[in-house]
């Protein structure tokens, strides 16, 4: 047994980093090609699109053997014991049943796309590069089931829930029954179970509730990866992972401690700066918390500052850079609130957000220079700031190559992400040499492609349950219950406010996008709020939201990395939640600070 699951992730590893190496190369090509007179490679876009569509299934394969699905940071509270177990049980069993039914659904759809005839380029049909959807999520949903215990009755009956998730379509009260099967999907949650599980749950009861096929689930995943511009967040995400594996850390904190050491409060903004730059390329502060935590927190200890700041800054810093290019939530934002009311292009997102952005991160700085204005400086060396600042090269021009890049027009936000990959990996593989090219590079692929896997599938799914909703006029009615109750845009942002916080300690930042975008965007242009100014304020509520007691996932990761008990950390982040508080009703009450830059360079 042991044999065959070591075969066959081997074989779904093969697959990821072959994706990855030609979701890279593809725009690459296209992108030299236009500068060697027009040259284009014949079916890419074809290419990019089932490249897509296999690193999100081989990807959410990847991260359910890895257990690394999303989950609600409420699941940790039911504890380890009799009543843990059988919540996660249920949850196994459910997921088991809702990836099989998955599975079956999607095998509908490549069978509808199979009697289209459809052939790409190179003379395969497209349909059997979509067999991987029902293949992967049919491996799923045996190691679901697998899961559901440790001893033959609980896994019995974890394969039993597969066939057991056919059967409201056999009985006669099926539709009836399909209502209350959702409403246990979306309270399995709280057991643990996958948000992409429960979303997924409630959206296929749902649809077979008001007698629409199944199929219309997955069917949602084509128009998701046909978008040009999410291609882009697996490429983006491999080269923050890049960085985080290798020396990269360790470089960029020697040269902002080398530049702003010597003020009061410079090790402080040094720690800010770096997580808000690392956050950037890796699109998580659970990964930055994780990375530099054990570097930053030692070096502020050192430095004399008290431990309980200490622990508060990194713990609050680790969300500081989701508003700075490159970060991936602004593209997923871009791509799930676009296309509605109003469009939100990823590059007028990023130049709105980058001011709001620079601001947290500012008072951040200037909290952490008062509480230190006593402290003795460390003398300036321009010696030592000049030798960090050119070992760390290769770091500080990747932000610069990704914004001259794009902003020079000649590359799309797709052939700007290869570029940033492919750099990326020569600079840590063949120049830094911190990273082996082939010994280790395609376990750090493997990594990223696990995460990416996760956001891609549950975005899929996501897309699914916003198709019922629409169907449904769900939004529309939330509209008009709005218009009719709230008739104040100041009160409205307020509401907002609480509510994307509240929502944002509980949901994982890629949950909470694919979840409230799709219902926040409409109800932002009834108001009359810029969409643009509107998707940074949504970006920055979430930000804060991970640091929001009792469950924001910044204070779980910290406890956990740090060993510091939850109620002692909260008091240490209250101060810094309040004043990153103050950056928010800026940023919400004050549009200029997001539309200014976008507005000053023709992109308002």
């Amino acid at each position: 047994m042991s044999a065959i699951r070591s075969l066959l992730r081997n074989a779904v590893g093969g697959v990821l980093v072959l994706s990855f190496a030609l979701l890279m190369a593809l725009p690459l090509v296209d992108a030299a090609g236009r500068s060697l007179g027009g040259l284009h490679l014949p079916g890419s876009a074809d290419l990019v699109q089932a490249v897509t569509l296999w690193l999100t299934f081989a990807g959410g394969l990847a991260a359910t053997s890895a257990r690394e699905h999303l989950t609600l940071s409420t699941a940790g509270w039911i504890g380890q014991g009799r009543a843990g177990r059988a919540a996660r049980a249920l949850a196994s069993a459910l997921s088991a049943g809702v990836a099989a039914m998955l599975a079956y659904a999607s095998w509908n759809v490549v069978m509808a796309n199979r009697a289209e005839g459809h052939i790409l380029e190179m003379g395969i049909p497209a349909w059997t590069l979509d067999l991987m959807m029902p293949l992967a999520l049919g491996a799923m949903a045996l190691v679901f089931a697998w899961r559901a215990g440790d001893g033959w009755m609980a896994r019995a009956a974890g394969f039993l829930a597969i066939p057991a998730a056919f059967l409201p379509g056999l009985l006669p009260g099926g539709p009836s029954i399909a209502y209350g099967l959702a409403a246990l999907a979306g309270l399995s949650l709280l057991a643990g179970t996958p948000v992409f599980v429960a979303m997924a749950g409630v959206a296929l009861c749902l649809f077979f509730a008001q007698g629409s096929p199944v199929a219309a689930v997955p069917a949602e995943i084509y128009r998701l990866v046909a978008s040009p511009t999410l291609p882009a967040i697996p490429l983006l995400a491999g080269a923050g992972y890049v960085l985080a594996e290798s020396g990269a850390s360790a470089r960029l904190v020697r040269c902002f401690r080398a530049w702003v050491g010597f003020l009061p409060g410079g090790m402080a903004l040094m720690a800010a700066s770096v997580c808000a730059v690392f956050t950037s390329f890796t699109g998580g502060s659970g990964v930055t918390i994780v990375a530099l935590g054990g570097l930053l927190l030692p070096m502020l200890l050192q430095d004399g500052q008290e431990e309980g700041f200490s622990l508060g800054l990194v713990t609050a810093s680790g969300s500081l850079g989701l508003l700075l290019p490159p970060s991936l939530p602004v593209i997923l934002y871009a791509i799930v609130a676009g296309g509605r009311d109003q469009a939100v292009p990823p590059d007028r997102l990023y130049l709105a957000g980058l001011v709001p952005g620079l601001l947290l991160l500012v008072l951040t700085g200037a909290y952490g220079i008062l509480k230190s204005r006593k402290r003795a400086r460390t003398p300036f060396e321009g010696r030592e700031a000049l030798a960090a600042t050119w070992a760390a090269k290769w770091e500080l021009l990747l932000p610069v190559l990704i914004i001259v890049l794009f902003a020079s027009g000649r590359t799309t936000m797709l052939e700007t992400a290869a570029g940033a990959l492919a750099y990326t990996i020569a600079a840590e593989c063949f120049i830094t040499r911190d990273i082996h090219p082939l010994r280790q590079l395609p376990g750090v692929l493997l990594k990223a492609s696990a995460l990416m896997g996760a956001v891609l599938i549950l975005l899929s799914v996501a897309m699914g349950l916003t198709s019922w909703l629409v169907d449904a006029m769900i939004p529309d009615a939330i509209l008009a219950w709005t218009t009719a109750h709230v008739h104040s845009k100041l009160v409205f942002l307020l509401a907002l406010n609480l509510i994307l916080l509240v929502l944002g300690s509980v949901l994982e930042i890629y949950s909470a996008i694919v979840v409230l975008a799709p219902i926040v965007a409409p109800l932002g242009a009834t108001f009359g709020i810029h969409p643009v100014h509107l998707g940074v304020i949504f970006l920055a509520n979430l930000e804060l939201g991970f640091l929001l007691p009792p469950v924001g996932l910044n204070l779980f990761l910290a406890s956990s990395r740090f060993g510091t008990p939850l109620p002692r950390l909260y008091r240490h982040v209250l101060p810094f939640l309040a004043i990153l508080g103050i950056g928010l009703l800026l940023i919400t009450y004050v549009p200029g600070l997001s539309l200014m830059l976008p507005r000053l360079l023709g992109k308002g």
